[in-house]
């Protein structure tokens, strides 16, 4: 039938994405955030040009789905310690200061649109909860830092 979805083609959809895009991002959080960016957020569609053209689009909607909540379930069962790392490296990743990062994310909380769609809420209150505290950890390392930058100065 035309319009019906074989898991094959969805599972082939995933390996490209994983071996073409997803394999070039460093860290699950990036992976994570950028899976997300592709979802429409009125309709929770998924949208990917180049891979809808190798598919088709609904394939290509149903792979990024899944790895989307992949990724998002490898993150959730992340210790704080390893997010904070994650968080790292996504802030260095994309050229910009751990310091910044927190800053706006405190403000904006991005992190809240990067859950899937079909995740439960008390799954995704966990996960914002554990990205505060990895933030928090964060703000205090940056704070430690800049603490010891300054006392290490020549008094005047």
């Amino acid at each position: 039938m035309h319009g019906e979805l074989k898991h094959e083609d969805v599972e082939a959809a995933r390996r490209d994405l994983a071996d073409r895009t997803l394999a070039k991002i460093r860290g699950d959080f990036a992976r994570l955030i950028y899976l997300a960016s592709m979802r429409d957020y009125n309709t929770g569609e998924y949208h990917h040009e180049g891979l809808a053209c190798r598919f088709s689009e609904s394939v290509a909607g149903r792979a990024i789905g899944s790895c989307h909540h992949d990724a998002f379930r490898r993150l959730v069962l992340y210790s704080v310690k390893q997010l904070v790392e994650e968080l790292e490296l996504y802030a260095d990743s994309n050229c910009t200061t751990a310091s910044e990062l927190v800053r706006v994310w405190e403000k904006l909380q991005p992190y809240r649109i990067a859950v899937p769609l079909e995740c439960g809420p008390v799954v995704a209150r966990f996960f914002a909860s554990n990205i505060r505290a990895a933030l928090a950890i964060l703000q205090s390392r940056q704070l430690r830092a800049r603490r010891e930058e300054l006392s290490a100065l020549p008094s005047p």
